[in-house]
């Protein structure tokens, strides 16, 4: 009786946390505009002034434009974050492509030095995306191939395909 009720509490606790997290990435999703329309608060001068810190805007001119700039790469990166994190499906590592092309992004708008912005992205991108590609189309290969020599429906083979640690520390483990 005792290991019932333990069991019981224990699912129950997972449950509570799967609700908890659930609800806090809802809450992201819903407040995203106004997270986007944060740019707004930042005057159109080249260097801004706060109590916390101090930007110049060196080549944009203008501390108003680059924190649209950078809400615009920094949302959508946010969004693939939670995307990656909670599929399902075997393909979600092609998510690492625009992942990884929103930060390089990044990067180059905080590097106030560089003159040229998303111009040469390609050419970073292609190393990653030389892994990522064949790894995806290889595994499809072997899901189609599986499924021509079984009987297994393609919701069968996704499920065997799928990886998921149980934390979110686990998934972060995961790829490094």
């Amino acid at each position: 009786m005792k290991r019932k009720n333990l069991e019981f509490l224990l699912e129950d606790n997972k449950s509570n946390k799967s609700l908890i997290i659930g609800s806090i990435i809802a809450t992201f999703i819903a407040l995203s505009p106004y997270l986007f329309y944060l740019y707004e608060s930042v005057p159109q001068e080249q260097v801004w002034n706060t109590f916390l810190f101090t930007y110049d805007s060196k080549s944009w001119g203008d501390a108003n434009l680059s924190m649209w700039i950078l809400t615009g790469k920094t949302i959508p990166l946010l969004f693939l974050l939670i995307w990656f994190f909670t599929c399902r499906h075997w393909w979600y590592h092609a998510l690492l492509v625009p992942i990884i092309m929103y930060i390089y992004q990044i990067i180059i708008l905080l590097n106030d030095d560089l003159i040229y912005f998303d111009e040469f992205q390609l050419i970073y991108l292609v190393p990653v995306m030389a892994i990522i590609i064949p790894s995806i189309y290889l595994i499809r290969a072997k899901m189609f191939d599986k499924l021509n020599t079984a009987n297994k429906t393609l919701e069968e083979l996704e499920e065997e395909f799928t990886v998921r640690p149980k934390t979110l520390w686990g998934k972060v483990r995961q790829y490094f």
